[in-house]
């Protein structure tokens, strides 16, 4: 069937909703998981408007339709969105719920019960305006050539890796639950599904999870909800006894058998429809965490030493990426494409790679500042001669996940001042935070403008978090814990691991960001010292680009810092290395003249 044209998608999704009974749709960059990254069947945001980034959500009205974005998007946006249908709202500083309640107010606004937390919600809510839970998406009658939901098998992961029993992480998650009274947990977050049961999948092209809900009993039993077919019989021998497989469409039936039992829900993670069917039931729904989230984002041990060993694998490939870019850039020919090709094959030929941990973020020039900017075949150009170059990237091993970025200069002449004194900058904050000793009880958000204040210093910002969660062997932005103003207050404690990325972007310019994985660790005690601290380990073994540091702003502790993070890297990472690319990193990791 052929499909609408994109000029009159909008008009084919509003015809039907007068039918529905309904005066807009709210469509968000989601799928029933409610993951950052969603199969191409869900895709739904993308097919409507253009827009391919990964956060994002539509409002569709009669006679106006808003796009919500955040700042990583910014530019985005613009560039792929009919600005001519569409009108652009900053996804904070507009949020959903203010435009509603001043362009309509008392309106009707259908949902996908599926799509949505409970909590965003009830932040829609508070526009006045009536939400309409519909049975069934009115967007996907008219997306007629929307593709399969993927149907891949999923596979157990290895203890070797995961570093704890599946069954010891059951009876801590079902403890949780005894301890708050209640009888049973819904996990509609597939991440916790996969770090409970110990099990991984190719759903997603960039996060290795099969998409899958559960539900957790207060005895330690679960019932998984999987299409029986992707489940062979390694995969239920390493399931046992205790976890029940079931076909996805019985989730219902299942939920009615917990009428009279008090089941937790998280309201961020967790779809409207579960509550919605719950209370249908007769069972009562209660608000609280994940029980395996936080635990989840605490790396035991192995999965600690796991990270170590894929971080150091990651710099080998850095390195040897790095020494070729030197010598090629300044020559010409590459382009962004052929750049982050030529990582991704680097990578590829490191033990237990799997796949890229996200799209690779290949900016040149004026495309380093599209802070989530992903070449493709139409955008793609050459990287030139003579100016900063920004590769965000990471991979996916069996044993850990990395994300680093760096920007470079592609020489062979000299950058300019501005350049050098505001990647100095950002190098101030990336530094400031890496070194950071800290009292245990400290959250994230509180950390965030350690990494702005040299920028701030100048009259200069970034509009985007400082730090996300990664997991192992999991997603590469993970929750609960991050560095920015808008996390949440989670306590930052062992295990976790964050990303350390300050920026700043000039568009149509350039654009800058430095980032490293730190591992938090306990920090030894100190004489006098009233209550644990905690200190950061970087996992991120790769040179900063020396040319682009302008001396002058460095304090003489900060020159000495980057010597000592240099001095770690070609230790660490030169014996691994053949002669060639080796004299490179001892050249790249030199003391700051």
């Amino acid at each position: 069937m052929t499909q609408p044209a994109p000029h009159t998608r909008l008009a084919a999704l509003r015809a039907r909703f007068d039918a529905i009974g309904v005066d807009g749709l709210l469509v968000p960059r989601a799928d029933a998981f409610l993951g950052e990254y969603v199969p191409a069947s869900a895709e739904r945001l993308a097919w409507l408007t253009g827009f391919t980034g990964s956060a994002g959500l539509a409002l569709v009205l009669k006679d106006r339709a808003f796009l919500f974005i955040d700042g990583r998007y910014t530019t985005q946006a613009r560039q792929e969105v009919d600005a001519g249908l569409w009108e652009f709202r900053h996804l904070i500083d507009q949020p959903p719920a203010s435009v509603l309640k001043a362009e309509a107010p008392a309106a009707r606004i259908g949902y996908d019960p599926w799509l949505h937390p409970e909590s965003a919600l009830d932040r829609l809510a508070q526009a006045g305006v009536t939400l309409v839970p519909l049975a069934a998406n009115p967007l996907d009658a008219i997306w007629t050539d929307r593709p399969a939901p993927p149907a891949a098998p999923a596979i157990p992961h290895p203890i070797a890796f995961a570093g704890e029993e599946a069954a010891a992480k059951r009876a801590q998650a079902a403890a949780s639950l005894g301890a708050a009274g209640q009888g049973a947990a819904v996990l509609a977050d597939a991440h916790s599904v996969a770090w409970l049961l110990n099990i991984r999948g190719s759903d997603l092209a960039h996060t290795p999870l099969a998409l899958a809900v559960a539900i957790l009993d207060a005895t330690g039993a679960v019932d998984l909800f999987l299409d029986p077919a992707r489940a062979d019989a390694s995969l239920r021998d390493h399931l046992g006894n205790a976890v029940a497989l079931h076909p996805p469409g019985s989730l219902r039936d299942h939920l009615a058998g917990l009428a009279g039992r008090r089941v937790r829900l998280d309201p961020d993670v967790t779809p409207a429809w579960f509550g919605q069917a719950l209370r249908e039931a007769g069972a009562t729904p209660e608000a609280g965490e994940d029980p395996c989230r936080l635990p989840r984002a605490r790396k035991n041990a192995v999965e600690q030493d796991g990270a170590r060993a894929a971080h150091r694998r990651d710099a080998v490939a850095l390195a040897r990426f790095l020494a070729w870019f030197a010598q090629a850039a300044p020559g010409g020919g590459l382009t962004e494409m052929s750049a982050a090709a030529r990582l991704l094959a680097l990578r590829a030929e490191g033990a237990h790679f799997v796949a890229e941990s996200f799209p690779a973020i290949s900016g040149a020039g004026e495309h380093g500042a599209i802070i989530h900017y992903r070449a493709t075949p139409a955008t793609d150009r050459a990287i030139r001669p003579d100016e900063a170059y920004l590769i965000d990237s990471g991979a996916q091993y069996r044993d850990g996940t990395t994300d680093v970025t760096r920007t470079l200069w592609t020489g062979p002449g000299d950058p300019p001042a501005e350049l050098c004194e505001r990647y100095t900058r950002v190098l101030q904050g990336h530094l400031a935070l890496s070194a950071l000793r800290f009292p245990e009880g400290i959250a994230g958000p509180h950390l965030d403008a350690l990494a702005r204040r040299p920028l701030w210093l100048a009259g200069l910002d970034y509009d985007h978090g400082t730090g996300h969660g990664v997991g192992s062997f999991l997603a590469v932005h993970e929750g609960p814990a991050g560095i920015s103003r808008a996390a949440k207050p989670v306590p930052l404690a062992p295990g976790m691991v964050l990303s350390n990325e300050p920026g700043f972007y000039l568009p149509g310019a350039y654009g800058i960001r430095i980032e490293n994985l730190l591992l938090v660790q306990p920090a030894p005690s100190l004489t006098g010292q009233v209550k644990p601290f905690l200190r950061f380990e970087t996992l991120t073994l790769a040179p900063y680009d020396r040319r682009l540091v302008a001396l002058p702003l460095l304090a003489p502790a900060e020159r000495a810092q980057v010597d000592a993070y240099h001095a770690r890297v070609l230790a660490e990472i030169g014996p691994l290395l053949d002669d060639g690319d080796r004299a490179w990193l001892a050249a790249a990791c030199a003391p700051l003249a």
